[in-house]
């Protein structure tokens, strides 16, 4: 990983770890099948402190170890930390500790990532100490049995020296590409302006804000209107911040693919304006795929097999070739070099200066991107998009649950093949059989407790389908799938605090247990600790002390609330008190019917009309479609495709000559980050207050709040149900120009607690 700095530019120095560098240099061969150990880098801290406790007095471990290299007018400032320093009789060893699940006898005579990782080592040591030779030593130890093999080698000063030099070779032409390419960028950013030709009101302000928090080190709340340009506000600060030295890269987050558009076209209209920044957006990997099925070994994918050996060379060409990376981009050079595209836009999000992604990639446990070391993320900002998204997907993120079947069908599965698989399965089985007793007639069970026991049953079971899944031999997909449930749910297990719940529900024959994270908000501030700032807003991050306190604030973080910028007369509010409770549906589906027809009977124009449920908007939709079979409608499905999406929205066109009403769900894809200005969208109505269903876990989160000290209810129902209604609405007013009615369909809107929840621009 490099490390560039406005300093470092000016006197050619490259910053860089010695394993990315020998990785970089020598890592090569193909994608496995994606199983990788779930407690490698725990079991490896193990192993390396059971061999390192066998070191003799004087050997040293955990040695820190930094040298200089002049290479082709760069220097290369190289770091790291050898595993030990071992005295032996012919002088000092290095000693490169490495686990293994895959066997010894796989390892013949040690990988030559390792030997090289150690011969930098190596050199250092010598160089520093001015000696002639030095030994060095691998350490391999089989994570199941134990076992230790070694390799020792040799090397004198001059084979090191050599050795060293031809690594940095190898890797100069990519670090000098880095080099210029961040030149040519902060030169841009210098004369870069504001990429219209004035700032909208409110604009100015909340890039103030962000370009402080970053140099403040501090993260920023920011509520900021729908219409007011928030992506452009926060991105063309950071990007000045890059120029001034402050920041070395810029996450963009987001809840939904339809969102990262906004921040590719903002980042090209900078670039229209002479910007030279690289931006990179990551695309699930099921989305990006080449093959009709994902899977990634070398014998299933042509572009899995050799994958490391081609890498570098599709690196170096996007890079010395392209600014904006976006998914079609990728896929280009992807295919040109055969890569993987999903692993090629990871690889590459590391040497980028802008990347635009999911929230997973940064708070995720699970997802996250590993390999972003704490100095990169002492210069890196967390632009995250549409914030309040953040708070039940947090909760997602931070819970896991595990079920009782899937153990039964591997007990039988491999009484025959594996009986110690087949052992540990039948245990967890067990405990789930006597859980399902013990939830009696109500199936369920609460409890505020970790469930240690079914933990450490999980942890024997992992343990023993790690062994057969390491060795390759077993490619059965519930053995995998289980496998890494069960790591999930033991990796849970660790952050469980009062923050969290324990709940078992019986359905049918099977039994399912869930640690449920009700508060996020330690969690995902730990998630954020160590980048230099991270910056939260929405248009509706309101109420803001309650967003403050859901998403992980500090007493001294920024909050920032900016008005609206456009004028009252913009948008007409309309509240009709008409009851949208669930008891009442039934007997007010018609007079809601003619409520809707109403709306649109005014003008001709394109409508949306936004409900609590998919089962509500079928039941109204079917009554308003019999009694107005005139109108042309278009509804949306449940689990709709990309390409669905694009045709429902396509659909909304300025010149349409006959009404169209788009039935939609609250909360759902089309009631937030979408854009349909002018024209293309004349009116908004809104069924109901958003309300969450009545449920056991919302339940659990209002009293979780309750025994807090605040208000559970709302923060459990009403809160995350208004959020839903101001996001739909935001739908309508996006531009200086754009008129429209908004009307909300509910006597819960004419209540005062409601109502001061309300937009002061909608309250009229």
């Amino acid at each position: 990983m490099i490390l560039l700095s406005g300093k470092d530019l000016e006197a050619n120095i490259v910053h860089i770890s010695v394993r990315p560098l020998v990785e970089y240099v020598f890592r090569s061969g193909s994608i496995d099948s994606g199983f990788r150990t779930a407690g490698a880098m725990h079991e490896g801290t193990r192993i390396h402190q059971q061999v390192q406790r066998t070191y003799q007095e004087g050997d040293q471990k955990e040695v820190y170890l930094k040298a200089e290299i002049p290479f082709d007018g760069v220097i290369y400032r190289i770091e790291g930390r050898c595993d030990g320093l071992i005295q032996t009789d012919e002088g000092w060893m290095i000693d490169e500790i490495k686990s293994t699940s895959a066997g010894l006898d796989m390892l013949e005579g040690g990988r030559t990532v390792h030997w090289a990782q150690a011969q930098v080592y190596a050199y250092i040591v010598a160089k520093e100490q001015a000696l002639d030779r030095i030994g060095v030593q691998l350490t391999y130890v089989d994570t199941g049995t134990g076992e230790e093999k070694r390799f020792n080698r040799a090397f004198s000063l001059v084979e090191l020296e050599d050795f060293v030099k031809s690594v940095v070779g190898q890797y100069a032409p990519y670090a000098t590409l880095r080099l210029e390419n961040a030149r040519i960028r902060d030169l841009s950013i210098q004369t870069l302006p504001f990429p219209f030709e004035s700032y909208r009101e409110g604009q100015r302000k909340l890039a103030g804000a962000v370009y402080g928090a970053i140099k403040e080190k501090k993260k920023l709340f920011a509520k900021a209107p729908t219409g007011i340009g928030k992506t452009i506000s926060t991105l063309f600060p950071s990007v000045k911040a890059i120029g001034e030295g402050h920041l070395q890269q810029i996450f963009y987050l987001t809840a939904k693919t339809i969102t990262r558009t906004a921040a590719e076209q903002a980042l090209a209209l900078m670039e229209g304006r002479g910007l030279h920044l690289q931006a990179l957006t990551i695309t699930a990997k099921d989305k990006v795929c080449f093959q009709e099925e994902t899977l990634c070994s070398k014998e299933a994918c042509p572009y899995a097999d050799g994958y490391y050996d081609r890498i570098n060379g599709a690196v170096l060409d996007i890079l010395s070739h392209e600014t904006m990376m976006t998914r079609q981009v990728l896929e280009q050079y992807a295919r040109k070099h055969r890569v993987c595209p999903f692993e090629f836009s990871l690889d590459t999000a590391y040497a980028v200066d802008a990347v635009i992604c999911d929230y997973n990639y940064i708070f995720d446990p699970r997802v996250s991107l590993k390999r972003l070391i704490e100095e990169q993320k002492k210069r890196t900002v967390l632009l995250v998009d549409e914030a309040h998204n953040l708070v039940d997907r947090g909760r997602e993120m931070f819970s896991a649950a595990i079920g009782k079947a899937d153990f039964l069908q591997l007990k039988r599965d491999y009484k025959s093949v594996n009986s110690s698989i087949s052992k540990a399965a039948d245990a967890v089985n067990k405990y789930f059989i006597e859980l399902k007793k013990a939830c009696g007639d109500t199936r369920q069970q609460l409890s505020k407790e970790a469930p240690d026991e079914l933990v450490n049953l999980l942890e024997l079971f992992a343990g023993e389908a790690e062994r057969v899944l390491a060795a390759g031999g077993d490619t059965r997909e519930l053995l995998l799938d289980t496998y890494f449930a069960a790591q999930n749910f033991i990796r849970t297990a660790k952050l469980y605090d009062s923050r969290y719940i324990t709940y078992a529900e019986v359905q049918r024959s099977d039994v399912t247990l869930r640690m449920f994270c009700l508060d996020p908000s330690y969690l995902l501030s730990q998630a954020d600790k160590g980048f230099r700032s991270a910056v939260f807003f929405s248009a509706t991050l309101s109420p803001l002390s309650y967003y403050r306190d859901m998403l992980g604030a500090d007493s001294e973080d920024y909050s920032i609330s900016v008005a609206s910028p456009f004028h009252r007369e913009q948008l007409d509010v309309r509240i009709h008190p008409l009851s949208t409770r669930y008891r009442d549906r039934e007997r007010t589906r018609e007079q809601l019917a003619d409520l809707l027809y109403e709306l649109i009977a005014e003008r001709t124009g394109n409508y949306m009309i936004f409900f609590p449920s998919y089962q509500y908007l079928q039941s109204v939709y079917e009554d308003f479609a019999a009694r107005y079979s005139g109108v042309q409608t278009i509804v949306q499905g449940s689990g709709m495709a990309e390409e669905e999406r694009e045709r429902f929205l396509d659909a909304f066109q300025a010149d349409n000559r006959e009404t169209l009403v788009g039935f939609a769900v609250l909360g759902g894809i089309f009631s937030e980050g979408i854009d349909l200005q002018g024209d293309r969208l004349i009116g908004v109505a809104v069924v109901g207050v958003g309300l969450p269903q009545l449920g056991l876990e919302r339940n659990l989160i209002r009293d979780y709040f309750n025994c807090e000290g605040k208000n559970g209810y709302d923060y459990a129902y009403v809160l995350p149900g208004m959020n839903k209604v101001l996001q739909a609405g935001g739908r309508l007013i996006r531009s200086e120009q754009d008129e429209g009615v908004l009307l909300l369909i509910d006597d819960r809107f004419m209540q005062p607690h409601y109502r001061e929840l309300l937009p002061e621009e909608w309250k009229g």
